[in-house]
């Protein structure tokens, strides 16, 4: 077992096939997509883990990259066995997902808390439970919450995904201290950026 307490395991949450992939709700697919392009590593579908599964090396570390093929909803019936079979605990997991309480393009690193009726992160919850660190990417909110799910559902527009990708960006500079689990520092990176 690891004696690393940094983060060993970020999985990206969204839907898998092609009529979803500019949707919001794939936001946590983009920041994996994005980091696995980055780092060089690739994805391989892994039926025992219902999800498709990257790897790299940072500081000497092995950090896992996983997206759940199980569609949202289902997301924790992913990363249980994933985590069940690598003893990943928890709080080594960041779970980046979309998140309509803030504005698009922004990003907060955030630990436990609800799931804010994120139908991902239930999923997890049921699975698992609610000690892991997120990563929230913003994609803004429709104005009233009936119109959430098209909402999230629907293409995004070009400019509204460039803010995102931007985002998600930052976010990946973050990565070292993710690695070394100082995540006050990462906080501090991202949340004060100006």
């Amino acid at each position: 077992m690891s004696k690393h307490k940094g983060i060993r395991l970020i999985v990206g949450l969204g839907n898998p096939g092609e009529k979803h992939e500019q949707t919001r709700h794939n936001a946590g697919f983009w920041f994996v997509d994005t980091l696995a392009a980055k780092v060089n590593a690739s994805f391989k579908q892994e039926t025992k883990f219902k999800g498709e599964v990257a790897y790299f090396s940072c500081q000497g570390e092995k950090i896992w990259l996983l997206k759940p093929s199980t569609y949202m909803n289902d997301s924790g019936e992913s990363l249980r066995p994933f985590c069940d079979f690598y003893k990943i605990p928890t709080e080594q997991i960041l779970v980046a997902h979309d998140e309509i309480d803030l504005p698009n393009g922004e990003v907060k690193i955030k630990w436990s808390g609800g799931h804010g009726g994120h139908n991902g992160l239930r999923s997890i919850f049921a699975h698992l439970n609610k000690d892991f660190w997120r990563l929230r990417i913003g994609v803004g909110h429709p104005g009233h919450k009936d119109k959430v799910v098209g909402y999230v559902l629907k293409q995004i527009n070009k400019q509204d995904r460039e803010e995102v990708d931007n985002a998600i960006i930052d976010a990946m500079n973050t990565l070292d201290e993710f690695v070394e689990g100082d995540m006050e520092a990462a906080m501090r990176k991202l949340h004060t950026k100006t």
